[in-house]
């Protein structure tokens, strides 16, 4: 039951993401990228340090220093998104960062070991495959944007691993509110850097900065943090990946996009995907599969 629980979370998380889009393009009209990133972190942080103010009382050292480094990292991965998408092309910074789909399973076996499952595996590939349909434009070139986002997707694929193994000992909403405020820390400080500190009220803008920070941020870390508990770090990047799924719906649905023969295969590959590492169908369970060094 709690496996099913984590996979509901993530998919809710998967769906916010998705729907975040517009609303971000909104943002970026007002802010910029940097601005955006502190204050939607420090938002999220501190609405949920309100919501949960009588357990943060009890928050231990220990969680204090896991939830920083997750926080460093997150906003680490933001930020070389972020630079990445100067230098090239939206579809291509969407695909190469959803690369940490399959990342996932490679870090957790060469660096620590862990058994690769072959369906969480295969689903990975797929997932990877359908994000290519749904939002990469095919081109060889390539640039230091596409270097960057790469490097991006490493460090969400760290992030992942991370919450899976910090969350197995801490309690996730504390872990969910220090990395959120470690980021905006950390982002804060950028702008001071940058000289963007000075961040403008504008009527219209401040609402998508709300939006981002309660439902993009607050609500969707804290269910990605606890649906963690339940489920492996490659399942979870799985099913993090529909997010250019539900992006690609809810564009079809409110936008009026017309659907593509592309993009209707790569729909159907990523819930494949979702579908071979759920199900483990009979076909591939004759499949060998290396599981250690």
């Amino acid at each position: 039951m709690r496996k099913y629980i984590g996979e509901l979370g993530l998919i809710i998380t998967a769906f916010i993401w998705g729907s975040g889009f517009v609303v971000t393009s909104i943002s970026l009209d007002y802010y910029s990228a940097y601005q955006n990133m502190a204050v939607r972190f420090l938002i999220g942080g501190v609405i949920l340090g309100l919501v949960f103010y009588k357990k943060m009382k009890h928050v231990q050292k220990g969680t204090v220093i896991k939830g920083a480094i997750l926080g460093s990292i997150l906003y680490l991965a933001f930020a070389l998104q972020t630079v990445g998408l100067q230098f090239t092309t939206p579809s291509k910074n969407a695909f190469l960062t959803a690369v940490n789909v399959v990342i996932v399973p490679l870090i957790g076996w060469a660096i620590y070991k862990k058994r690769m499952d072959k369906f969480e595996v295969a689903g990975a590939v797929l997932a990877m495959l359908g994000i290519g349909f749904l939002s990469l434009k095919f081109s060889a070139e390539l640039n230091i944007g596409d270097i960057l986002s790469f490097l991006c997707a490493i460090v969400f694929a760290f992030h992942i691993i991370y919450t899976a193994k910090f969350v197995k000992t801490e309690n996730p909403i504390h872990l969910t509110v220090v990395q959120l405020l470690a980021a905006a820390v950390m982002g804060f400080i950028i702008l001071l850097f940058r000289g963007e500190a000075a961040v403008p009220i504008v009527d219209g803008a401040v609402f998508s900065l709300v939006y981002l920070g309660i439902f993009g941020t607050a609500a969707a870390f804290l269910l990605q943090t606890v649906a963690q508990k339940f489920i492996s770090e490659t399942k979870a990047a799985i099913i993090l990946s529909t997010e250019s799924f539900w992006g690609m719906v809810l564009s079809i649905a409110v936008l009026g996009e017309v659907i593509t023969l592309k993009m209707a295969v790569g729909a159907a590959l990523i819930l494949l995907a979702i579908l071979i590492s759920e199900t483990k169908p009979r076909f591939l369970k004759a499949m060998p599969l290396r599981e250690k060094v």
